[in-house]
């Protein structure tokens, strides 16, 4: 039997939830130590889930991780999972309180406004008239 990666973990964690989603987390943290006990536990090197960057902040996404490597390290499936549960709990809960990062409607959050001004800016200074005319053209139609 391999050793999962975090990410499984974390993919069978969204699974059990689209099975279920009326499941306490505690439920699902149960359901989901009897599946890995006696497992391999997962490498160090792979402690990774999924990014969410448009739907939740890194440090909220990722706020599991700790927990899930302190967990491989002590090799306890109690405290990988508790972690997994943590990020999916963040994950899921994020948006519905704060509002997903990509939603238009909050531009204080949208990360790409702020990077698609900066491409204007140094596309206007460099970018020849004739060019900026023909890219706009072909962008509009």
């Amino acid at each position: 039997m391999s050793a999962p990666t975090v990410t499984e973990i974390f993919k069978r964690a969204l699974e059990l939830r689209e099975k279920n989603p009326n499941a306490d987390y505690p439920a699902l943290k149960s359901q989901l130590i009897g599946e890995f006990s006696g497992r391999p536990f997962p490498e160090t090197a792979y402690l990774t889930i999924p990014e969410y960057d448009n739907i939740v902040p890194e440090e909220d996404w990722t706020a599991g991780l700790p927990v899930t490597l302190r967990g491989i390290q002590n090799e306890d499936w109690n405290d990988v999972i508790h972690g997994i549960i943590i990020s999916l709990e963040q994950v899921e809960n994020y948006p519905i309180q704060s509002g997903r990062e990509d939603d238009p409607s909050k531009d204080w959050r949208n990360r790409s406004k702020r990077i698609a001004e900066a491409e204007d800016k140094v596309t206007e200074k460099w970018m020849p008239e004739d060019l900026m005319a023909l890219a706009k053209r072909n962008t509009h139609n």
